[in-house]
């Protein structure tokens, strides 16, 4: 009688997007927030405010689009260039390539005759997808799509920038510092729930790491516009 099957819980494979999303939510909510309260700290000027506020959900979704698209295009044509040259490899130098392969299943515990059996069936099915995942570390899971990680950056950053600039069209100028802070935390500690869940880690952890990251930038730039500011009304 086979064992009872039960369903598993993995995380990896969501990393790629994971990874982008949450980064674009946390930098679209904390730099749009920290920019907003380092100008109201600096000025009187609401209509200024906004202005800012808008701009810098803009110019920020952008940037993080154009950044992760530059960045994951960058790691796609690095895994594409290994990939060729273990093709040209496997044409050129079969019998060394299998001994390589046998080699990495000893090292994971295997013995010789099984591990040389491994992969000669590996190596029969598909050579290339073997040596990609078991030489090089390339799969599935970990390879992203340039367009789409930009997408969930420009998305992710929109969807937090929205909540400084929302607070800022609804709050008066001598509330705008408080009110900034205090929805910049409240959703930042949900931002911390969702992505540790999303990611099977600590909540806890999670929560504190970006809360006190978030009051650290808020503080500073809070402090520099009273520092530095004047009113440009």
């Amino acid at each position: 009688m086979s064992p009872p099957q039960h369903p598993e819980a993995h995380f990896v494979n969501r990393m790629g997007w994971l990874r982008a999303a949450v980064l674009g939510a946390n930098d679209g909510l904390l730099s749009t927030t920290s920019l907003v309260i380092g100008v109201a700290a600096a000025s009187g000027n609401k209509t200024h405010l906004l202005i800012t506020a808008f701009a810098g959900v803009i110019s920020g979704a952008f940037s993080m689009a154009a950044g992760e698209y530059v960045s994951v295009s960058s790691q796609v044509d690095t895994e594409q260039s290994d990939l060729e040259r273990e093709r040209k490899e496997l044409a050129a130098m079969p019998d060394y390539e299998l001994n390589e392969l046998k080699s990495i299943y000893m090292q994971r515990g295997l013995r010789e005759d099984t591990a040389l059996e491994v992969a000669r069936q590996l190596t029969q099915k598909n050579a290339l997808a073997a040596h990609a995942r078991d030489e090089l570390g390339i799969s599935k899971i970990t390879m992203t799509n340039p367009l789409t990680a930009a997408f969930a950056s420009a998305c992710s950053f929109i969807s937090g920038g929205i909540i400084p600039f929302a607070v800022c069209y609804l709050f008066p100028m001598q509330q705008m510092v408080y009110a900034q802070y205090a929805f910049a935390i409240i959703f930042l500690i949900i931002l911390g729930i969702i992505s540790a869940r999303l990611g099977g880690s600590s909540v806890r952890k999670g929560v504190i790491r970006i809360s006190f990251w978030g009051t650290v930038a808020m503080v500073t730039c809070a402090l520099i516009g009273h520092l530095f500011g004047t009113n440009i009304s």
